[in-house]
């Protein structure tokens, strides 16, 4: 397929090109390349025949005809967006933009695509990636399905909320074909280091404090990156339009549970050469961890049934919670220049989000 792709020098969506690359698909990466698009995390199909790139803006309506105009796609898969809950407490109004003004504008571009090429409704997906936040929080038991009402409660997960309604409301008021899918928090190879795994990894391998927030009670359930995308992509093919599927990796663990279980596999994995170094001998790095004020608005416990787009499409995660883990440990162990040249520049692991209530 010619599929056009939003965000794809991001973390889930580099993942994603380097997969529709690597299967024959032609892919057009949109990017506007914001401080977590590294085009170095998309080196190895960057000369392939079948992939390009374009630095463009999706809020730019010209831009966005001649990048349709070009590829003339058959598909979209929308992943642009700003991510970090934090960040959105910092600076709420480029999440707006980012996020509900972009996907808008993208929307109406698809729209404008198919009546100006004359494409019919059938032979055209657009896929909006969303997020299991928009549902809120949960209890101790039960998960979102796709029928959970939305009950967002940050700036980041409100501005989600509000993309995945325009996109179904361009499907039934206009007649775009549409797909949503809602997925849990990814993890794995290629993520900015602001989000949690890949801070435990990096603040471990420094010798840093590492931070939980509250008591690190809060639930999430973990899905691997390469299996969202293997999910995405079966969406994409065999997905009916109109329909929301939820993306979950079956792998709930609370923070501190996954935070001790990844300084196990840290002492595993390193070996325990750098704490011996140190003249640390026996110490684990779960002695660095260390509980902060917690996260305003800090949702309790997050966790998907996924059983829909398993019944339904055939998708199931391969990726369990000790496979997964480990092979994005080893990844960020053996990829030190791609994180490095990240944490030389503007970035360095600080904690954001704190703004007061009123």
């Amino acid at each position: 397929m010619r599929i056009l792709v939003t965000g794809g020098a991001g973390f889930i969506g580099s993942n994603l090109v380097r997969m529709l690359v690597a299967r024959g698909h032609q892919v057009l990466n949109i990017d506007k390349l914001t401080y977590a698009g590294n085009l170095a995390s998309l080196g190895e199909v960057g000369y392939a025949p079948n992939y390009r790139f374009a630095q463009v803006d999706i809020c730019n309506p010209d831009a966005m005809r001649v990048a349709f105009a070009n590829l003339r796609p058959e598909a979209v898969m929308h992943l642009a967006a700003e991510s970090h809950v934090d960040r959105s407490i910092e600076g709420p109004m480029e999440f707006v933009r980012s996020n509900v003004v972009g996907t808008v504008c993208l929307l109406e571009a698809s729209r404008e695509y198919l009546s100006s090429f004359k494409v019919p409704p059938s032979a055209f997906r657009f896929l909006h990636v969303s997020t299991d936040e928009v549902y809120g929080s949960l209890g101790e038991s039960g998960s979102f399905t796709e029928t959970t009402p939305y009950d967002p409660h940050s700036p980041y997960s409100a501005s989600k909320a509000s993309a995945d309604h325009f996109a179904r409301a361009w499907y039934s008021t206009f007649g775009l074909p549409v797909i949503v899918t809602n997925c849990s928090n990814n993890y794995g190879p290629y993520q900015f280091p602001e989000k949690l795994i890949p801070v435990v990894i990096l603040k471990a391998l420094s010798g840093e404090p590492i931070p939980v927030y509250g008591e690190g009670k809060n639930v999430r359930d973990w899905l691997y990156v390469e299996d969202h995308a293997e999910a995405l992509l079966a969406v994409l093919e065999r997905g009916k339009v109109g329909e929301t599927y939820n993306i979950g990796g079956g792998n709930e663990m609370r923070n501190i549970d996954l935070v001790r279980f990844l300084c196990s596999l840290l002492d595993e994995e390193v070996k325990g050469e750098k704490v011996k170094a140190e003249g640390k001998e026996g110490r684990s790095f779960a002695d660095q961890i260390m509980f902060v004020k917690d996260r305003p608005g800090h949702d309790i416990r997050y966790a998907i049934d996924s059983a829909k787009i398993r019944n339904q499409l055939g998708w199931n995660p391969k990726h369990d919670s000790e496979s997964g883990f480990r092979n994005t440990i080893q990844w960020y162990l053996k990829n030190k220049a791609w994180w490095q040249a990240i944490l030389d520049g503007t970035y360095r692991l600080e904690r954001l989000g704190l703004s007061e209530a009123v």
